[in-house]
């Protein structure tokens, strides 16, 4: 069995209006067990650069910019949508690559809130369908169909600092956006993401992440160890700016990196403003999750 470990680091930032508070899940990717408000369509985007490692070689570099929509329903559900562009850059005189990857299609549900003096975390789950989208030929997509399962807890052991896991098994498929990310093709990989964060402010949340991947097929995987610090800001309720760096090891995390993004909500359709929202993830299968809640 081969071991894999991530983290990213992402740098967000953007702008658009919005009218219902957000706490968002970004830039981390493992993710926080809320949910989207019931009727609340809610919008994410990142851009991240990253430079690959050696071992990559001719590919030299990646731009990912992921797009995502998340859309509240009854009984504590989120439907998650997602795609990325990318751009794979190489070395001279070998033509690089740029198109759209792999799609996601989501769905979480939180099926326990934490109680005050409770020592049971909170606890939801997410299911994650990967579509081949993205052109296999030019390493833009992976040409497989993934299904990921997610668990996900959080213990807050203060009201500022919370501790997020993740424990997922993606049982057919694999988790690469673009060249980034494990590699196989039969055989399952299971998932493990740590974070730690800390509202230092109102307004600002900073942490770091850990994520763990583990192929069960020998000869197949490739090895990712990353490490992810950041945070985000809430500009206004309802827009929120988020930060990061990237630092990997091995062939499938990137060498180092940074992102760009925003998380937003758009609308609401009628539905009592009571939740807050979350943001995810794939991504990534490990989407995702790897979708977002995915590792890349």
């Amino acid at each position: 069995m081969s071991h894999l470990l991530k983290l990213a680091l992402l740098l967000v930032v953007g702008a658009v209006c919005a009218v219902t508070p957000v706490r968002a899940q970004l830039p981390f990717y493992t993710d926080d067990p809320e949910v989207t408000a019931r009727g609340t369509l809610h919008f994410e985007f990142f851009n991240e650069f990253d430079g690959l490692q050696s071992s990559e070689f001719p590919n030299l570099r990646q731009n990912t910019a992921n797009f995502k929509l998340n859309y509240g329903l009854p009984h504590d559900l989120e439907l998650d949508l997602d795609a990325p562009q990318l751009s794979i850059f190489r070395a001279p005189r070998i033509q690089g690559a740029a198109g759209i990857g792999d799609a996601n299609l989501g769905l979480k549900w939180k099926f326990r809130s934490a109680s005050p003096g409770s020592h049971v975390p909170a606890l939801a789950t997410s299911f994650y369908v990967e579509f081949p989208t993205g052109n296999e030929r030019q390493q833009l997509g992976s040409g497989l169909t993934d299904y990921w399962l997610n668990f996900i807890a959080q213990e807050p052991f203060t009201d500022k600092t919370k501790l997020n896991v993740n424990l997922g098994f993606l049982f057919a498929g694999n988790t690469s956006t673009g060249v980034v990310g494990v590699q196989t093709r039969r055989g399952q990989v299971y998932t493990s993401g740590v974070s730690l964060l800390h509202d230092f402010r109102p307004r600002l949340t900073l942490g770091g992440e850990v994520f763990v991947a583990i192929a069960d097929t020998p000869g197949l995987s490739r090895t990712q160890l990353q490490f992810l610090g950041g945070g985000q800001y809430a500009v206004r309720d309802g827009f929120s700016l988020t930060f990061g760096l990237i630092a990997g090891k091995y062939t499938a995390s990137p060498r180092i990196g940074g992102q760009l993004g925003f998380a937003v909500d758009l609308a609401r359709f009628g539905a009592p403003r009571n939740h807050n929202v979350s943001a995810d993830s794939k991504s990534a299968p490990l989407t995702s999750g790897l979708s977002e809640r995915r590792s890349q």
